[in-house]
């Protein structure tokens, strides 16, 4: 559904978009590995419930489930619609999602999962401002002209984006006058660019949406970290209030989203061609229905984490082999993150003088942000270690590939992505049998009867859900390991307090976008 153009005070402050708007024992469960310490499951850092109804069960598993269906035509760009949910098992949840349809010029229609660790702010200010990057590194230049005119002239600015907005989405604070400013550099910068020119024919137009990928994702790296910068040199006296206007106490202030981070997997599809984003350990895999009606998978991320060669490799070559011991230790970038690749995090990518300076000076802005964070890694010697360069994969979409998953890795953890495609594929299937039929000309009675028997033969059970997502988030956390699910594993999974919840699982985000009809 449509919905309005939002004010200044909306996202980015610019109207740049528009919103479419008897006891349970703990489980003999397997748990997953934290080594010891406090915070986010990203950083190395018995309460019990009772029994739960198949109701309330349900509640919770669809407490942030979406759906939504596009409008046939070219401005869908080959997507017939998508699901998504989400599943907290930190407190607050750290996961995000967005999409968006991008309006001006070429168009296209964008999907994020973002998986935030240290807590949820750099999650949540990615997921507002990315798809605005995006769209500003996708512009042809003489859009962004226009909308330079605009503001200079204190026009209305089109907007660049069509919000498919979540009703459960978390509300950002009102940061829009920086963010948007930060922009609005970004896109004087490009028209700036004497070198830089239009590309018309399709093959270089399609690397150059790889490029304005990588370029997008790096600039509002780099905006997170000056912005940080300039929130310090604001408020210099480590002895002032943490009340006083913009201090450390504010969710979204700029140097809290600067020392937490996420990981990021972003699609943009426009005009039957996929690109996909990665940055850090989220997946995105495609579900390809073979002529025989039997489904495979085509990965199109790879995981940024010591359990990839390459990406190991890399992180050693880019520092002194006298610091190959200290690098990675225990899996972890310097013995405490996990992924290789991500936004914010600065404390992998500020000098080691800046860090000090923010550690020595402001223990005032340091005790209200995750204690994570609060010291200098050791070993911090050739910064920056991390980074917030995308790999970026380029797709055709063929007619045999049906839908898109991207998740964070609370769910890769527990499903392999062939049962994810599986589950995925016979559940799209299972619905678009349950559609009415509408019979032929000339159907007999009795023609209808087998037709209807057919169906029946084909549907193997009743579907619990209408909702792809939620239909994997119920196997993940019930998998009996026979393809069905054990009631008794999901709602002792679902029973778990927060803090026992995170030993065995992580938040959860998936969302899946369905391209082309299924051949039934």
């Amino acid at each position: 559904m449509m919905g309005q153009t939002v004010t200044l005070a909306g996202r980015l402050g610019s109207p740049l978009c528009r919103s479419w708007s008897s006891s349970v024992p703990l489980p003999d469960l397997p748990r997953r590995h934290h080594p010891t310490g406090s915070g986010s499951r990203k950083y190395r850092t018995g309460q019990e419930a009772g029994p739960m109804s198949s109701s309330q069960i349900s509640q919770i598993l669809k407490a942030n489930e979406y759906s939504h269906t596009l409008p046939r035509g070219p401005a869908s760009h080959g997507v017939l619609g998508f699901h998504s949910n989400m599943l907290p098992s930190n407190h607050p949840g750290e996961d995000r999602r967005s999409s968006a349809t991008c309006l001006p010029g070429r168009g296209g229609v964008l999907f994020g999962v973002f998986d935030g660790h240290a807590g949820p702010a750099c999650a949540q200010a990615v997921s507002h401002r990315l798809f605005y990057y995006i769209a500003v590194a996708t512009l042809q230049l003489r859009i962004l002209a226009e909308l330079e005119r605009a503001v200079e002239e204190g026009r209305a600015v089109p907007p660049l984006l069509e919000w498919h907005k979540y009703p459960q989405n978390h509300s950002c604070p009102d940061e829009g006058a920086t963010s948007f400013h930060s922009l609005r550099n970004y896109w004087q910068e490009r028209l700036e660019d004497e070198d830089e020119e239009e590309e018309e024919d399709e093959e270089e137009d399609n690397g150059r949406i790889s490029s304005a990928l990588v370029n997008a994702f790096r600039r509002l790296d780099y905006d997170i970290s000056v912005e940080a910068q300039v929130h310090l040199s604001m408020f210099p006296s480590s002895h002032r209030r943490l009340s006083l206007p913009g201090e450390g106490l504010s969710q979204m202030s700029p140097l809290r989203v600067a020392l937490s981070g996420c990981t990021a997997c972003v699609a943009h599809i426009s005009n039957g061609v996929l690109h996909v984003a990665n940055l850090g350990d989220s997946r995105a895999v495609m579900g390809v229905q073979e002529s025989d009606g039997s489904w495979s998978v085509v990965s199109l991320t790879n995981d940024h984490n010591a359990q990839n060669p390459d990406e190991l490799q890399r992180i050693l070559g880019e520092h002194p082999q006298s610091e190959w011991r200290t690098v990675v230790r225990h899996d972890r970038l310097l013995g405490l993150l996990l992924p290789f690749r991500a936004f914010g995090d600065v404390r992998f990518k500020w000098s080691a003088e800046m860090l000090d300076r923010v550690y020595e000076t402001r223990p005032d802005v340091m005790s209200v942000v995750n204690e994570a964070v609060r010291t200098q890694p050791l070993h911090y010697l050739t910064p920056p270690y991390l980074s917030a360069l995308p790999e970026v994969t380029r797709h055709r979409i063929r007619p045999c590939d049906k839908f898109l998953v991207l998740a964070t890795d609370g769910l890769w953890e527990l499903m392999h992505r062939q049962t994810v495609v599986q589950l995925v594929g016979e559940q799209l299937a299972g619905l678009e049998q349950q559609g009415p039929i509408i019979p032929g000309a000339g159907m007999t009675l009795g023609g209808l009867q087998r037709l209807l028997q057919e169906r029946k033969g084909r549907v193997l059970s009743v579907l619990e859900d209408q909702n792809a997502t939620t239909h994997l988030l119920r196997h993940a956390l019930g998998d009996d390991g026979y393809g069905s699910v054990a009631p008794n594993r999901l709602a002792k999974m679902l029973s778990l307090p927060t803090d026992l919840a995170r030993r065995y699982r992580d938040d959860i985000t998936i969302t899946v976008i369905q391209l082309n009809e299924l051949n039934l």
